[in-house]
């Protein structure tokens, strides 16, 4: 978990709590070797989440490529 706690630069209990709720609803599997916890993801269940956000994804970058015409012919005027 230190891995992790360096990598999102937060406080270990943060970490512990996150990947908590994470597996309680199998987005990580967890596999403990002696004091040694190893979390995997769990691609499978996280593909549906992945494509749900990938609509929002595709939606905003519409509505920014929007907003980014109307402010470049305003600037052309």
């Amino acid at each position: 978990m230190a891995e992790i706690v360096d990598a999102l630069e937060m406080e270990q209990p943060s970490v512990s709590k996150h990947l908590r709720v994470l597996k309680d609803v199998g987005l990580v599997h967890a596999r403990r070797e002696g004091r040694q916890i190893f979390y995997r993801t769990n691609a499978e269940a996280i593909r549906p989440l992945h494509e749900w956000a990938g609509t929002f994804e595709r939606y905003w970058r519409h509505q920014l490529m929007r907003v980014k015409e109307r402010a470049e012919a305003k600037s052309v005027r």
